[in-house]
């Protein structure tokens, strides 16, 4: 066990609560930067972006609160770049660059910029960022759900570093990039965003080593990062030793209906977790399967939602006391060259198999499954020589806990992205619009605490030759209850065309004509209890909310409505 207190001839507590409070602050300012610089819905509007503070070595300090699951490998996918490029070797201007897949990345779209952080000459830390971007090239505007490997989905990243100034204003590297995908003008200002955030983050940390000095700066780092392995250290003594176990599957890889299924092992020994992916389904020939980085976050997204509170800071400290595995050339660990596009999908899977094995050893802290998947429809049209492409990423219901139901059409816990608004979508896309918006009814599994509701949103293609792709999941199987709860609905999306409702597959694509429409219907949570035991005040809430129907009040919960 670390000491309980900081080197007080370093660092007074005075000292360290003004610091890492002004650590955390400046990680949040740098999100929010990002998010407002940027050019793309997805970022701008759908907050798919995230940013952190790293010390020097390139341990994650401190992080803004936005997509879980490309904020946890921050640290992971920044070695990959040091271990070409070492930092002492980085001047003044110098970037690192990273989003190859199978060099420490997630997948293409998410590209992590890294910029260094100099004080009277000496490195001191990194300010790191990662924004989706919305096209980076491959077969497809978007995505491309028929990608044969890795290399069919755009434009790779390999770990990198390159000069601001010299590569990229104006210079080889973004001419390059410009040149290579569809919609320079959304995905060059997006890496501006990221630039600019970056910038912020540099600068605010220069401040604080100039006030306090550039040994307490780092003195309060490693301090920040040693509480957060206490505190987590001490929520894991609180488990009972043992082996727990949990699984779940994936409705198919869009080419046959074999459910893709992830198992998990999770040990519980004294102040530490190791989680073992052993028995997990092999890696699949299309853009499902799921880097490395990607599991690991989604795996220490479970650890850290179920085990601790909200207020104890996620940074390298938390990824101490747990070790995790899983073979290579599984659909959790793939092997080099298949697509990975959609590795969402497979990462809620492991955070459900995870969640399913704490379960075992701490039910009261455990939520049923929800929604838990990343229904991604992007909807492109090339006109006058340039292409519009929106692309957005919707949410459903969660699950339901012990003590609370679950949230009602709210995006999953690994993106934690937020809805375009509809008057934005108006102004910036003339081949589509969204008809209708709302909640679903009954679709939230009952129970003593109920399952959140899903959503619906429906399109109308207001031009031929759209080019839609989407990949979703939850369509065959439906997101699990606990303890005597119901489960939630199943997915669906359907295109409405001259009259006539048409199924349309959850991993796919295909060519839209003027007048269709695209309706996607996305999950209800599970729910937690027997319904038997809701409360009536409950039951008559939801009624009043348009949440449940009078039928299932009746039915169900045994609630007449008045």
């Amino acid at each position: 066990m670390l000491e309980t207190a900081p080197d007080t001839r370093l660092l007074n507590p005075v000292d360290y609560a003004v610091i890492s409070q002004s650590l955390q602050a400046i990680a949040r300012e740098m999100g929010v930067k990002l998010i407002r610089s940027s050019y793309s819905t997805i970022v701008r509007e759908a907050q798919d972006a995230s940013a952190a503070l790293l010390d020097r070595e390139g341990n994650v300090v401190a992080q803004a609160e936005l997509v879980p699951l490309q904020l946890c490998s921050m640290s992971d996918i920044f070695r990959a770049c040091a271990r070409v490029f070492p930092p002492d070797t980085l001047k003044e201007g110098d970037f690192y660059i990273n989003s190859d897949p199978y060099s420490g990345g997630q997948h293409l779209p998410d590209v992590f910029i890294y910029s260094p952080i100099f004080f009277d000459g000496a490195l001191i830390g990194f300010a790191g960022t990662v924004a989706h971007h919305i096209d980076l090239g491959g077969g497809n505007p978007g995505m491309t759900p028929d990608a044969v490997d890795v290399h069919a989905e755009g434009i790779i990243f390999p770990p990198s570093v390159y000069n601001f100034d010299r590569d990229w204003s104006g210079g080889p590297l973004e001419r390059f990039v410009a040149a290579n995908i569809r919609v320079p003008h959304q995905t060059i200002g997006d890496f501006y965003a990221q630039f600019a955030a970056n910038a912020v983050g540099v600068e605010r940390v220069r401040q604080l080593a100039r006030k306090y000095g550039a040994d307490r700066l780092d003195a309060a780092m490693r301090e920040l990062m040693d509480y957060s392995e206490r505190r987590f250290r001490a929520a894991i003594t609180d488990l009972p030793d043992g082996v727990y176990e949990g699984e779940d599957a994936l409705d198919d890889d869009g080419i046959d209906d074999t459910p893709l299924t992830i198992k998990a092992r999770v040990e519980v020994t004294g102040d530490r977790i190791s989680v073992d992916y052993s028995g997990t389904c092999d890696q699949v020939s299309c853009y499902l399967n799921c880097p490395w980085a990607s599991t690991v976050s989604a795996t220490l997204c479970v650890a850290k939602s179920v085990l601790t509170d909200p207020d104890i800071p996620f940074n390298e400290g938390m990824k101490r006391p747990v070790e995790i595995t899983a073979p290579t050339g599984t659909i959790v660990n793939p092997n080099y060259p298949v697509p990975v596009r959609a590795r969402t999908l497979v990462a809620y899977r492991c955070f459900n198999a995870i969640m399913k094995a704490f379960a075992r050893a701490v039910p009261e802290r455990v939520v049923a499954g929800g929604n838990d998947t990343s229904h991604s429809l992007c909807f492109s049209k090339l006109q006058d020589g340039r292409y519009k492409v929106y692309h957005e990423i919707y949410g459903g219901g969660f699950g339901a806990a012990a003590d609370h139901d679950g949230c009602d059409g709210i995006d999953s816990i690994l993106s934690n992205c937020t809805n375009a608004p509809i008057e934005t979508i108006d102004a910036d896309f003339e081949h589509v619009r969204i008809l209708e918006y709302g909640l679903l009814t009954d679709t939230g599994g009952a129970g003593r605490q109920r399952g959140g509701v899903g959503l619906y949103r429906k399109f109308e293609i207001l031009q031929d030759d759209v080019n839609f792709a989407s990949y979703s999941d939850r369509m065959r199987l439906e997101p699990y209850a606990l303890d005597g709860g119901r489960e939630g609905t199943l997915a669906r999306i359907e295109l409405e065309r001259d009259g006539e409702i048409i199924p349309v597959s959850s991993k796919q694509m295909q060519v839209l004509k003027k007048g269709d429409v695209i309706a996607l219907y996305s999950c209800g949570g599970g729910g937690y209890g027997d319904p038997r035991d809701r409360a009536p005040d409950a039951v008559a809430e939801d009624l009043r909310n348009g949440l449940i129907s009078p039928d299932a009040a009746q039915r169900i919960y045994g609630v007449a409505a008045e």
